[in-house]
């Protein structure tokens, strides 16, 4: 966007393509010039705030990625001690008691 030999013209994208749109010459023309320079301005502006804004949730993120797997160790951890395991890595079912007498079921015979 800019002037050449006195007269100003927009360049966009038009479906991709490069289009170079005559605006004219002189004095108003020069205040297009400068409510262009101001939008881009605003749109560098907001652009910015968006990346700043995208790395603070990148940042919250990890954080919140390492909080996770702390509480997830903290459940491990709890499970095993109240005698639990995990079975084929999936759901947490309790320890069954093994007291070494393969007889528990049966009754006593005298």
């Amino acid at each position: 966007m800019g002037w050449e030999r006195g007269y100003y013209y927009r360049v966009r994208k038009v479906n991709g393509r490069v289009v170079r749109e005559y605006v004219g010459a002189g004095e108003v023309v020069e205040l297009v010039a400068q409510m262009d320079a101001l939008e881009r301005e605003r749109r560098r502006l907001e652009a910015l705030e968006q990346r700043h804004e995208k790395d603070q949730l990148k940042a919250l993120d990890t954080e919140l990625k390492v909080v996770n797997e702390r509480i997830d160790l903290a459940a491990h951890a709890a499970l095993l001690a109240a005698g639990f395991h995990q079975h084929k890595r999936g759901e947490w079912r309790r320890r069954r008691e093994q007291d070494g007498n393969s007889n528990t079921n049966r009754p006593e015979e005298s």
